[in-house]
């Protein structure tokens, strides 16, 4: 284990998983650096080590340290240069009627159902397809963080969830899901571009969207929101 000395009074330790098959790139292995222990990952940790390119699953942070591959660029959008593009605005003025609402983490059956027909539909055989209410609970509703729960309701209806974690200098959107029968909406570009105007709201300089693989087509889109920042070479530097 190695000891983060960057993070007094605290001792935070990592330590490096086995290989596992990797969710983006077909025929490849990846290896995660997970922070140990959980309960020593308060808000000002958890902001540090958001800037040095970690994420986080339920209670667990982490970030990929893989063998052989270093395709998973950490990413962040520089909120105040943002200028949404003909296609985004278009997405933005489709979805003003969407309502959002902080809920509670606490387990909601139509959140959960909604989270199963996400996963069936646009990530079927992935294996989050199957995820029970436990797994669900221990993936989206554990945090030992400042962490929004938001819905958006349409017309009545649950249109889309998205958990986003308040960090130091941003927000880090944890993950999103939608109806998967209403392709049409964008509602994921949708989602970014709330995100973003929150973070304007908050007086936050940056989005943090995880990462970005320029192979893989779950992962690419996040190149269509510029100017986005990469954490390269132990550094922030601006991609593109």
């Amino acid at each position: 284990m190695t000891v983060l000395s960057d993070f007094p009074p605290r001792r935070v330790q990592f330590y490096l998983t086995a290989p596992y098959p990797c969710s983006y790139l077909p025929g490849q292995s990846a290896r995660s650096q997970v922070v140990t222990p959980n309960e020593l990952v308060d808000d000002a940790v958890y902001s540090q080590l958001i800037r040095a390119g970690f994420r986080r699953s339920g209670l667990y942070t982490y970030r990929p340290q893989c063998d052989q591959c270093r395709a998973c660029v950490p990413v962040r959008l520089m909120v105040e240069e943002f200028k949404p593009n003909r296609s985004q605005r278009r997405t933005w003025k489709r979805n003003q009627q969407l309502e959002a609402t902080l809920c509670e983490q606490v387990f909601d059956a139509k959140h959960y159902n909604l989270y199963r027909r996400y996963q069936a539909s646009r990530h079927a055989g992935g294996g989050m397809d199957q995820d029970s209410e436990d797994q669900y609970r221990q993936f989206l509703l554990q945090s030992g963080v400042s962490t929004l729960l938001v819905e958006f309701r349409g017309e009545n209806s649950l249109r889309m969830v998205s958990v986003v974690d308040v960090v130091e200098d941003g927000l880090s959107s944890v993950y999103t899901f939608f109806d998967p029968d209403m392709p049409q909406a964008g509602f994921g570009t949708y989602n970014i571009l709330w995100q973003i105007e929150l973070c304007r709201s908050m007086g936050l300089p940056y989005l943090y969207l995880g990462y970005w693989i320029a192979a893989s087509d779950k992962m690419a889109y996040k190149a269509n929101f510029q100017p986005l920042q990469g954490f390269v070479d132990g550094q922030w530097q601006r991609l593109g």
